[in-house]
């Protein structure tokens, strides 16, 4: 009769060990699905941003454009141009941000450097450890303690 009762129990601690597992991974898959989501809201409001900041400044820059081309032809000093160039630039890049293929070339660029540069990426005193975190809230806990 013991052997049957402790074949029963290995079997229910087996199945318990089980679905454990199968619940620690659910878990892990919500949580890596959830920053998945957040990331993707972050970029779209990136996005959104730059759309956005995109026209108030194109509008700008037309009229900023138009205003100093005036002067320029009106007082025949070609240096009312000059900040037309250094505008132009910026909004080059937000058109490249929000409509172009900008987004694109960075995470290229990201792709490449996680593969081929991944010393750069490397933490100052490598990963953080338990053991480290409870020595600083030990350290910071005495802090606290002493005043």
């Amino acid at each position: 009769m013991g052997f049957i009762f402790s074949k029963s129990m290995k079997e229910n601690a087996q199945n318990q060990q089980e679905f454990m597992l199968m619940n620690a991974r659910l878990q892990l898959e919500r949580q890596l699905t959830m920053q998945n989501e957040m990331r993707e809201r972050q970029m779209a409001m990136q996005i959104a941003w730059s759309r956005e900041f995109m026209k108030y400044f194109g509008t700008f820059f037309g009229i900023t454009a138009i205003s100093l081309t005036a002067g320029a032809i009106k007082s025949k000093k070609p240096g009312f141009l000059f900040p037309i160039v250094p505008l132009s630039f910026v909004l080059a890049y937000q058109y490249d941000l929000g409509y172009g293929t900008l987004l694109q070339r960075m995470k290229g660029e990201a792709e490449d450097i996680l593969e081929t540069e991944k010393s750069k990426l490397q933490l100052p005193k490598g990963m953080i450890t338990f053991e480290s975190l409870e020595k600083a809230r030990r350290e910071q806990s005495k802090f606290f303690i002493e005043k």
